[in-house]
């Protein structure tokens, strides 16, 4: 990861109009189910981050055709099913944890043998919890520690055996793992989670013809006998890339920010609603739909936020916002308590503890929880210098704490960000100048 170090200085306002890159969850699924469909499809606005890159080099080395047609259009040349071949050499997922998880489904009903692995920090996060599932619908996964951590080595089977699975914890990438598989099984594949998270993968599925039903807290599919069908679509924007926007412009006391064709798909809008709670002034209009998708527009103005307490259903639709929250907490009036987010402690880092302790050198009153954080709100921040640990969402809120903070804040380690937002410092530097 790139070692740069970004000096970010207060802001006087905030203003101006951002279109948000491609959503970078959206993006990977469209690239990969695309793969599995029989056909052309063109995906614009596809993000060109270094996650979804590690996608597609993936589906080439997996026999996937695809190029660039323009700067953000990217289209598949869809091989079907069955018509992936054994790669030559290991697959690199880098630092994309949705690569790793996505593509081991598809693996485990091809019948050939293939290698994930993944920079140092993917190599520490949980594996176990698809490794098991899988081995039970009868492909053969290894791995380090039991198959616990990558890299995995996946030797498939067609068909593979249909599943009935209640996830222990409620993770997309987890489910899109197992939708992935129940392509390849011989019967209905049924997926129960203790709690909402998103479903880009149902709602692309369905739109490329596969039936995916929810019942009584059940999710079910059936491989499709006709195979999947192309999906030309534009990728809404990110909302978790709008996000360091929304917050940034509701906690500066001088800010008008409109953020553009936004998906704000409900699995994935948990801060909107959380800050709507606090107080934020948070307006959408044009909302429409795109490949299955719900997208607005999002405007938002300085705001006097109050502090709340999060946890339950919505904590899963904000989990990746967790730190971004932390940081609205700290200019609310009164305690914000986050609880159930223990997820947090095995991302790109254990953003429970980095956003305690980074927030907590820029003066924040914040202590760390088992499953959360505690935020007492009304302490100015001190620009200094801190730690982004890699974490392009931990590099992003830190700059936006930044604006707000007196001084200069230092963040090391800031070309992070490239793995979700390539273009965040430009954005943040045009907003900052009110232009």
């Amino acid at each position: 990861m790139s070692p740069v170090v970004k000096v970010v200085r207060p802001a006087r306002r905030l203003r101006g109009t951002v279109e948000p890159p491609g959503d970078k969850s959206i993006s990977h699924r469209a690239a990969i189910l695309n793969a599995l469909a029989q056909g052309r499809a063109a995906v614009d606005n596809f993000l060109r981050g270094a996650d979804c890159l590690a996608t597609l080099r993936c589906l080439r080395l997996l026999g996937v055709p695809w190029r660039w047609q323009g700067p953000g259009s990217l289209v598949v040349e869809g091989v079907g099913l069955d018509g992936l071949s054994e790669p030559p050499a290991p697959l690199d997922c880098r630092n994309s944890g949705t690569t790793v998880r996505l593509l081991a489904g598809v693996l485990a009903g091809q019948p050939f043998f293939s290698v994930l692995t993944g920079d140092a920090s993917l190599r520490q996060r949980p594996m176990g919890r698809i490794a098991g599932p899988l081995r039970e619908m009868g492909a053969q996964v290894w791995g380090r520690r039991g198959g616990e951590l990558a890299p995995l080595a996946v030797l498939g089977r067609r068909p593979l055996r249909a599943l009935e699975y209640r996830l222990p914890v409620a993770s997309a990438q987890v489910k899109s793992c197992l939708l992935l598989a129940g392509l390849y099984a011989d019967g209905e594949t049924r997926l129960r989670e203790p709690g909402p998270s998103r479903d880009h993968t149902e709602r692309m599925l369905q739109a490329m013809g596969v039936e995916v039903r929810a019942e009584d807290g059940w999710l079910s599919l059936r491989s499709p006998s006709s195979g999947l069908r192309p999906l030309s679509l534009r990728v809404p924007g990110d909302f978790s890339a709008a996000a360091f926007w929304m917050v940034a412009a509701a906690i500066h006391p001088d800010a008008e920010v409109r953020l553009v064709g936004v998906g704000v798909n409900p699995t994935r809008t948990g801060l909107l609603d959380a800050l709507r709670l606090m107080g934020a002034d948070i307006r959408l209009s044009n909302e429409t739909t795109s490949g299955g998708e719900p997208v607005a527009d999002i405007a938002v103005r300085s705001s006097s936020l109050r502090g709340i307490e999060v946890d339950g259903e919505m904590v899963p639709r904000l989990i990746d916002e967790v730190p971004l929250l932390a940081l609205a907490a700290c200019f609310a009036h009164g305690e914000t308590v986050v609880r159930g987010a223990r997820e947090l402690r095995v991302k790109e880092s254990d953003r429970l503890r980095a956003t305690a302790r980074e927030l907590g050198r820029l003066g924040a009153d914040i202590e760390e929880l088992d499953d959360g954080l505690r935020i007492r709100g009304g302490i100015r921040l001190q620009g200094c210098r801190v730690r982004s640990y890699g974490d392009h969402r931990l590099a992003m809120m830190l700059a936006v704490a930044g604006l707000m903070a007196t001084g200069e804040t230092v963040i090391g380690n800031a070309g992070a960000v490239l793995v979700s937002y390539p273009e965040f410092w430009g954005e943040l530097e045009r907003l900052a100048s009110g232009s």
